[in-house]
């Protein structure tokens, strides 16, 4: 699997809400949740995308924020498994909080 081109990537991003870029090779959300063990649920629920995917992100709790942070490491960033895996955490956050 290839790197995406940087416009493929502002054009992916313009589309999806509260995904940053940072050094070129991360995305980033944090996702924000009423209950701090609703955000515990939703690192459970994502472990295990993730562990579907074989790809993993790196997830921070800070009480009711949780941060995932997105790069493919074999290909130095990011790549179309790297969307697909946001998007499945965006549609997973989006039904347990009604939102994206």
């Amino acid at each position: 699997m290839s790197r995406l081109t940087d416009e493929h990537i502002q054009e992916l991003l313009a589309t999806r809400t509260g995904w940053t870029r940072k050094d070129v090779k991360w995305l980033i959300k944090k996702y924000r949740f009423p209950q701090f063990m609703k955000g515990i649920e939703f690192v459970q629920q994502t472990a295990m995308i993730a562990e579907a995917l074989n790809h993993h992100p790196m997830i921070t709790i800070e009480y009711k924020v949780v941060t995932l942070s997105v790069t493919t490491w074999s290909e130095g960033g990011i790549t179309q498994l790297d969307i697909e895996l946001i998007d499945r955490c965006d549609r997973l956050f989006g039904s347990m909080c009604g939102a994206d």
